[in-house]
């Protein structure tokens, strides 16, 4: 006869983590909550950050600010004493120092403790890492176990598997159980094809890449182009505005409205307001 598993719900009470927030420096912090019983009454209170050990996508079109909020996240998390591993997929892992350091400038963090609390695998340059899933986590492991990090960005999971999307689902998988077993907060990085909607939560490899993962944070752009758009935003034609969306967290609640971003001429996300609150104004 097989051996069969089960777990009564109060056998997982010691293994459930504790729900708070990873800050990632910017206004979405303020945007993940949880309940609590304050005089007989249920409040919602801000978590603070994304939820802890939870496992995000963000997606998005070119241009949008996927690397650029990926970045910002490292550099705020190491910049307060965490140990963040950054997997670089597209992009050589040189380029991200610069890109570390001009935030840190911008933002005005100590580089010098950033950098040494942020470590990095080049998987942009190594055919083996981009591959073969195996060899990367095990490259992974053995960074997390060394250096004890507690945050792990790829940018981006879509280079994973960008001549073979019919394995999306399978990679994407791997990387969210790995995550989990070695109790990291995840950030992913997915770039949307040509034919997917830019606000939708899809990605290369389809929806099921989103089924996956704890909750997508969802950036786009829309370029105002008509006389109307420009009055509505109160921007010129020509422009871009830019939103963001937190679509479904599995692990606490979260606000779900359309938020207005802008990217500031240092390479800073900065969340402005929701989306009918700045119309409004």
């Amino acid at each position: 006869m097989p051996e069969y598993k089960y777990h009564e719900l109060g056998d997982l009470a010691k293994e459930a983590p504790k729900l708070f927030g990873i800050p990632t420096g910017t206004k979405l912090d303020e945007m993940f909550f949880k309940i609590e019983e304050e005089d007989g009454a249920l409040v919602k209170k801000p978590l603070g950050g994304l939820p802890y050990l939870s496992v995000f996508n963000i997606s998005g079109i070119p241009d949008t600010g996927k690397s650029l909020f990926a970045e910002q996240f490292a550099a705020y998390q190491a910049s307060k004493g965490y140990k963040v591993l950054f997997v670089t997929v597209e992009s050589p892992a040189n380029f991200l120092y610069s890109a570390i350091k001009e935030k840190c400038k911008a933002l005005s963090l100590d580089f010098d403790e950033v950098e040494k609390n942020i470590v990095v695998i080049d998987a942009s340059e190594e055919e083996e890492l981009r591959e073969n899933p195996k060899a990367l986590m095990e490259t992974m492991a053995y960074a997390i176990k060394e250096k004890k990090i507690t945050n792990v960005i790829i940018d981006s999971i879509t280079g994973l598997y960008e001549h073979k999307e019919v394995m999306a689902r399978q990679i994407v998988r791997q990387f969210f159980n790995f995550l989990k077993k070695w109790r990291q907060t995840g950030l992913f990085v997915s770039q949307k094809r040509s034919a997917q909607a830019s606000e939708s939560v899809e990605a290369a490899g389809g929806l099921a890449v989103a089924h996956i993962v704890d909750g997508t944070i969802v950036v786009d752009k829309k370029l105002i182009m008509s006389q109307r758009e420009a009055s509505l935003y109160k921007k010129p034609i020509g422009d871009v505005i830019r939103l963001i969306r937190i679509d479904g967290c599995r692990l606490s609640g979260h606000d779900s409205r359309t938020w207005v971003f802008e990217i500031t001429e240092l390479g800073i996300v900065n969340i402005i307001a929701p989306l009918a609150e700045y119309i409004r104004r």
